[in-house]
């Protein structure tokens, strides 16, 4: 069971095992390494300095898409391979991965014209080996209106409706990261690696490192040991004295914004030109609607990157240039996000053009680090680093990659064929224990087959939700987290495990106290960590809503 209430069962299994493959980085490249390598038989140990997916993968636009813009760059090589894997990504979980209709207008002017579009767009659903009925279709500017009537009507020429994946980028990674577990991993976050053990031959052969809840140091041996800890990957690599072949890293900043869709009522996802000849999404979700993302260069510390003034303002000022119409200022953001982006760095290239290409490379010491990428390709990047450990001579024999084709927890026997007739059944169930039937489907299409423990956790806990407070599915998905997906602080609930800072941050506000009583009763906080706790969410949630108290700055 990957439950935060065995941490100390975790850590005695990582200091007292040595494991075959050890990884720092627990965001979606470091999980999908994970189940590639355990999937084939060897021994795994994955560990995040922060919750899983508490970087980059719990920051991005929350799409599994091929990255439309880079055919403007001429990276066909990225687009053909990242298309491929939307399909695999869709269909090993149908459950946290939907098809999204997306909307492509053009206008005079703008840097795609109706055939540059109609060609880009075929060229696009060709190389990414997309299915007949999802093919792109090109309309007039009549019926790009229709598909979003609050786009510029100016100089509108039409419109290109295509298709890509919208997604839970955090929850994706949480999945990857269960499927490893439940197939032998040992995965446990809140752990920082420290520095390196060596053999003889002064190679690495694991790390030493410290559990960051319980200060309690940990040595973790490996036969081989993997960096994937995106933005921090220089600094890992820093501790490896024979790193010397490390590469220049560029981090960027990319934030997006959320306004309810009362005030921006956004019907039909946009992919749109900025005046500045960037692109930008405009993506309706949750009775929201989120847009983004920029892109600058980022100096400072990338664990809580936050979004300034400016970076509000570019996005605010793109949504104006579009959609004319919508009257919304800093006063309507109900809430942010940032991420950094961890991109190899290309001389001369200003952020925006620099590619999203991965690289692995190989230090002296025997030390494997992966950078670069992107959340589609992370499976393709996991073989690729899991394929170069197979060449080593201590891991001859072991088998060929089969992520290609494995279910990610929740989706084993779930197709998209038949995912829908199976949300309405399993939502029927629920009726019978006392969940509204739109309750019961909006968690069974969260958690796929994993409804059977939100289930059983229901039959046993049956009315506790009402003492404490709590709104059923989301106590039902606090108790799911702790128990089943590692969820240690109130932070990993309200973002990573659930959203809900960015998409119901109304709920996070009248929620929280009880949310940090529950998670302190079963996880047994001591009063100063109850208070960290408390003052960690505080502090996400000023981060995340102070521009809306600043509506001055508008």
């Amino acid at each position: 069971m990957f439950s935060a209430a065995r941490r100390q069962d975790q850590i005695d299994q990582l200091n007292r095992q040595s494991f075959d493959v050890v990884i720092i980085g627990g965001g979606i490249t470091g999980a999908g390494i994970a189940l590639d390598a355990i999937s084939r038989g060897l021994s795994v140990a994955i560990i995040d300095m922060q919750d899983f997916a508490g970087g980059t993968s719990s920051r991005s636009t929350k799409l599994v898409h091929g990255g439309l813009r880079y055919l403007k760059q001429a990276q066909v090589g990225i687009v053909a391979e990242v298309g491929r894997e939307r399909k695999i990504v869709y269909e090993n979980g149908v459950h946290i991965t939907t098809p999204l209709g997306m909307l492509l207008p053009f206008y005079k002017g703008g840097q795609f014209g109706p055939t540059t579009t109609s060609i880009g767009l075929k060229v696009y659903d060709s190389l990414a080996g997309v299915k007949k009925s999802e093919r792109r279709v090109m309309l007039s500017p009549e019926e790009t209106l229709q598909k979003e009537p609050l786009l510029k009507k100016d100089g509108l020429r039409g419109g290109g409706l295509y298709v890509e994946y919208r997604t839970d980028d955090a929850r994706l990674t949480i999945e990857v990261l269960k499927r490893a577990v439940e197939l032998g991993a040992v995965a446990l976050n809140y752990v920082k690696a420290l520095s390196f053990i060596y053999d003889d031959n002064k190679k690495v052969a694991g790390i030493y490192a410290i559990d960051q809840i319980t200060k309690r140091e940990i040595t973790i041996r490996g036969k081989a040991v993997v960096n994937a800890a995106g933005p921090w990957v220089n600094e890992v690599m820093e501790r490896d004295p024979l790193a010397s072949s490390k590469k220049a890293l560029l981090r960027t900043k990319g934030v997006h914004i959320v306004i309810d869709q009362s005030i921006f009522p956004l019907k039909q996802s946009v992919y749109f030109d900025t005046e500045d000849g960037r692109m930008i999404f405009a993506i309706p979700r949750e009775g929201k609607a989120y847009v983004g993302t920029t892109d600058t260069i980022y100096h400072d510390d990338p664990v809580e990157p936050v979004a300034t003034s400016e970076d509000v303002a570019y996005i605010l000022d793109a949504v104006h240039y579009i959609f004319p119409d919508v009257d919304v200022s800093f006063k309507d953001v109900e809430s942010t996000w940032s991420g950094v982006r961890p991109l190899i760095y290309e001389k001369g290239k200003d952020p925006s053009e620099v590619s999203r290409k991965d690289e692995v490379w190989e230090s002296e010491s025997g030390l494997l680090t992966m950078a670069g990428g992107k959340l589609t390709g992370y499976r393709r990047m996991a073989e690729e680093v899991v394929d170069r450990l197979a060449k080593r001579k201590e891991f001859r024999g072991t088998g060929p990659c089969v992520t290609k084709e494995l279910s990610l927890s929740g989706a084993t026997m779930l197709t998209p064929e038949n995912f829908d007739a199976y949300v309405a059944f399993k939502g029927d169930e629920g009726v019978q224990y006392g969940l509204t039937k739109k309750v019961a489907e909006e968690l069974v299409h969260k958690y796929g087959t994993n409804i059977e423990d939100i289930y059983r956790i229901l039959r046993v806990t049956k009315n506790d939700y009402k003492d404490r407070g709590l709104p059923v599915d989301l106590y039902l998905e606090v108790i799911y987290g702790m128990q089943f997906e590692m969820a240690y602080t109130p932070a990993d609930v309200f973002i990573r495990r659930t959203g809900k800072l960015y998409f119901d941050i109304q709920q996070v506000r009248k929620y929280k106290d009880e949310v940090i009583s529950l998670m302190s009763d079963y996880l047994e906080y001591t009063d100063h960590e109850k208070a960290l706790h408390q003052q960690e969410l505080e502090q996400l949630l000023e981060d995340a809503t102070h521009f809306a108290k600043e509506g001055s700055h508008g």
